[in-house]
């Protein structure tokens, strides 16, 4: 069950330390989890995990393949490992090796995929991942989650610390508005309405979310009701639930801090399609490009996935 934070325009503490923090947390009870770091361990907060479980924290150094493969041995021998790298060098660079020593082998790897987006800011292209979510889903029985602030995200840590198999959580590394109130739980697969509305249904996932809801609440003082769907899940994706909410909907709008292949968009798209739904849909995204370098605000701007690109996009979706 959640709710949602009132004061919602204040972030409580960087991602990256609800993973750290987490992890800890579940290494003091659990002694088979491990966390693996390449190198970057001062970038995600991994090096506390360091500090606290110096018996179980590896740092493979700039060998990100080699942590998969790592991480795959030690799920042979009942470990549950835990690794982390920028979203591109989590997914992009090491897809083979999740695929294989992963999925095919069957093994147990939980991967944070940080800054995925244009949250690479000034990292650049080379550090930027439009695509991580096409690539794991992918991977058979996969699971990837969007986290929207430290609170879902601290949930979903420990949510698939108990479970085997491919998990890939996307996520900032620091501090993001708060959604979710402290205390609040989820469940994997499933989609939370965040907002209910009767004229479009607005799609989303990840730290957008807030902007969602921002340009949300903008349009109903405009007379446009819309509901927006947190669909923190992305795979196994909520079907039932989409295919509930949509009736009597005049559009769907699909938004996400990823390329419009392969991601919400692309799933919503087949839902509609396979169930003949006959409602517009739009989807908001990154469309044939590749990442820069600025500043997480201005990239948010140039990719245009602010409450104001959606508010736009909902606007003229309904004068058509």
């Amino acid at each position: 069950m959640f709710t949602l934070d009132r004061e919602n325009k204040k972030p409580r503490r960087d991602l990256r330390m609800a993973v750290v923090e987490t992890l800890i947390d579940v290494m003091n009870t659990n002694p088979n989890v491990v966390a693996l770091e390449a190198d970057l361990g001062d970038a995600s907060g991994f090096n506390k995990i360091k500090a606290a479980h110096p018996e179980r924290f590896i740092n493979v150094g700039i060998a990100e393949a080699n942590m998969v493969g790592v991480a795959a041995g030690l799920s042979l021998i009942d470990y549950v490992p835990f690794i982390h790298s920028f979203g591109p060098f989590a997914s992009r660079r090491v897809f083979d090796q999740l695929f294989l020593s992963g999925g095919y082998a069957d093994t147990t790897i939980n991967v944070y995929g940080s800054d995925p987006g244009f949250n690479a800011g000034p990292n650049g292209g080379t550090h930027t991942t439009f695509e991580d979510v096409a690539l794991i889903k992918m991977i058979p029985n996969s699971i990837i989650c969007d986290a929207a602030d430290d609170v879902q995200m601290e949930w979903i840590v420990r949510e698939l610390a108990k479970l085997k198999g491919v998990h890939y959580i996307r996520g900032n590394r620091k501090a993001v508005r708060n959604v979710y109130a402290q205390g609040s739980t989820f469940n994997l697969g499933k989609g939370n309405v965040v907002k209910e509305g009767s004229d479009v249904l607005l799609i989303t996932a990840g730290q957008i979310l807030s902007d969602a809801l921002d340009a949300a609440e903008l349009l109903q003082e405009q007379g446009i009701s819309v509901e927006v769907i947190d669909m923190f899940t992305i795979k196994p994706f909520d079907t039932d639930l989409v295919l509930e909410k949509v009736k009597n909907k005049k559009v769907i709008v699909t938004f996400e801090n990823h390329s419009i292949y392969g991601g919400i968009g692309s799933t919503v798209a087949e839902i509609l399609a396979e169930n003949t739904v006959n409602v517009p849909l739009y989807r908001m995204g990154v469309d044939e490009r590749f990442g820069q370098v600025g500043s997480q605000e201005y990239l948010q701007k140039e990719f245009n996935l602010t409450a104001s690109d959606v508010i736009d996009t909902i606007k003229r979706a309904l004068s058509l």
